[in-house]
């Protein structure tokens, strides 16, 4: 029977895994047709808006639902599960006040926060904003009690169908503004209104698998208040904070970097638009972060104090192939990103504008990929709070440099501010998992001259091919030209480090098309 519940909530969790993948790539790609459709000036004020969202999404997707499971599961264990009345009446309560309470700081705050953004025309952005955290404690509730019993498909399911609401009603306003002429700040309202209808979405979807729940009613007595304000609020926050690590650092752009063009003698619409073309590095970090960091989403429900009391050597090994593989994985991305990245940014984002400081931030997709890897491990052997500290420190350092860094060097500035307060982060992070895990040994067991030799014959490989290649006219032309070199440019990154042998036979066997993998692996015949 153990090993049918632990069978079951791995499938669970690596459903939700999936789901988030999805989710993420949906919101990842949104965002190319949406700066084509809008230009650099319509993609800052989406930009402006989206970290804020985003949180707000984050908190109903993984901050609540994670602190509510754990609820659920503590009662499951000792009474007869959660009550109408001393459970969903009571946590409901305690989060639509938390809700209400964000809602309110950021309806009347809004113009205050516009104004620090340099932007006072975003305040009616914000105002929008705003109502989308009145929806967070009903999908939250619903999230959390579903994974609670191990049951992932409700948010799985709702998670996606969110996101592709979200993504549909946004692509559909930035044609309004591309065909009518809209005003730009459209777009931003346009994104608020799109994430409440998401949220909507989602609750008709949880509300379909809940209706087979039937709760007890219980009694309005023993309600453990002080246990459901800490869980929550404490254990939920750190959860949420867990997966901000790229949202938490746009935060900071969205505050500190139009101002610090402005002190850098931009004017203001040049500063707005400038903050535009640096966001075209988000997508794409993204996206190479997801890659970078596949195996540390999967990583979690494998991981847990108990596993490494139990079988420690077989733990380390897991722990430690994982984080070579998602290293590998990311450092590929990020150099393959950095080389190509002149025709990419044409390619996506019709001009080559800002590109030496959008690849001197595709560092990014490396440093964030190894800091999220790490949080994934420290949160499963249960270091949130640690490991939600370390975060808070990287955004204080970022909005630092920013300060620092920009009115000198403009959005490479922020670029460099970027890297640097990842760069620290991984160190804390990595740092952390090497005290709470001192039998590891990744740095020992990277193959640094299979991972050098791999890296250069990637990088002359596209060089070549961009000598040879004949100069591309048209973006159809440039499109077929940028999905050979990536193409290509990864097979010989992957086949030069299964040649020379920088996985091990167990890293192999841990990635999809394993045979495949192992028959280019071609392990010597023992003499």
């Amino acid at each position: 029977m153990e090993g049918n519940e632990t069978n079951k909530l791995v499938k669970g969790a690596l459903l939700l895994t999936l789901a988030g993948v999805i989710s993420k790539l949906l919101s990842a790609g949104y965002r190319i047709p949406l700066q084509n459709l809008t230009g650099d000036f319509g993609f800052y004020i989406y930009q402006q808006v989206y970290p804020i969202l985003g949180m707000a999404l984050i908190l109903s997707l993984y901050g609540f639902p994670s602190a509510i499971s754990k609820m659920v599961n503590d009662l499951n264990q000792h009474t007869n599960g959660p009550s109408f009345r001393q459970f969903y009446l009571p946590v409901f309560f305690l989060m639509f006040f938390g809700s209400v309470f964000a809602f309110l700081l950021l309806f009347f705050g809004a113009d205050f926060l516009a104004a620090i953004a340099g932007d006072r025309n975003l305040g009616q952005v914000y105002k929008f904003a705003s109502f989308a955290f009145l929806l967070i404690p009903v999908t939250a509730l619903f999230r959390g009690v579903f994974q609670g019993v191990q049951k992932m498909k409700p948010t799985a399911y709702s998670q996606v169908g969110e996101q592709f609401i979200r993504v549909l009603l946004i692509i559909g306003a930035a044609v309004i503004i591309f065909t009518q002429q809209e005003n730009m700040y459209f777009i931003g309202k346009a994104a608020a209104v799109a994430a409440i209808l998401g949220s909507i979405t989602a609750i008709a979807i949880l509300l379909r698998f809940f209706r087979n729940v039937k709760p007890e009613m219980g009694q309005f007595e023993d309600i453990p208040w002080g246990y459901y304000v800490k869980t929550l609020f404490i254990l939920g926050g750190a959860a949420a904070l867990n997966h901000m690590i790229l949202l938490i650092i746009q935060l900071a752009d969205a505050f500190t970097l139009v101002p610090g063009l402005v002190e850098n003698r931009y004017s203001q619409l040049e500063a707005m638009k400038l903050k535009g073309v640096f966001d075209r590095g988000q997508p794409l970090i993204q996206l190479g972060a997801v890659l970078g960091s596949s195996f540390a989403l999967a990583l979690i429900p494998a991981i847990s104090r108990e596993k490494l009391q139990r079988a420690p050597n077989e733990f380390y090994t897991y722990v430690q192939n994982a984080i070579i593989v998602s290293f590998y994985l990311a450092m590929g991305a990020t150099l393959g990103l950095i080389a190509v990245f002149p025709e990419v940014n044409t390619l996506l984002f019709q001009n080559n504008n800002g590109t030496f400081s959008l690849q001197v931030l595709a560092v990014a997709v490396l440093l964030s990929s190894v800091s999220i890897t790490a949080a994934s491990i420290l949160q499963g052997l249960g270091y949130s709070k640690q490991t939600a500290c370390f975060i808070l420190i990287s955004f204080v350092i970022k909005c630092i440099a920013n300060a620092v860094l920009v009115p000198l060097y403009g959005i490479t500035g922020g670029a460099i501010a970027t890297v640097f307060s990842l760069s620290v982060l991984g160190i804390l992070l990595l740092g952390t998992v090497k005290m709470k895990l001192p039998r590891l040994r990744v740095e020992k067991h990277i193959n640094w001259i299979a991972l050098i030799a791999a890296s250069g014959g990637m990088l002359v490989y596209l060089a070549v091919i961009n000598i040879l290649m004949p100069e591309v006219q048209s973006r159809a032309s440039l499109l077929l030209y940028v999905l050979f070199t990536v193409a290509t440019g990864a097979m010989v990154y992957t086949i030069l480090l299964l040649r020379l042998r920088a996985f091990s036979k167990n890293e192999l066997d841990m990635l999809p098309f394993a045979g495949l993998w192992l028959r280019l692996y071609k392990e010597r015949k023992i003499k």
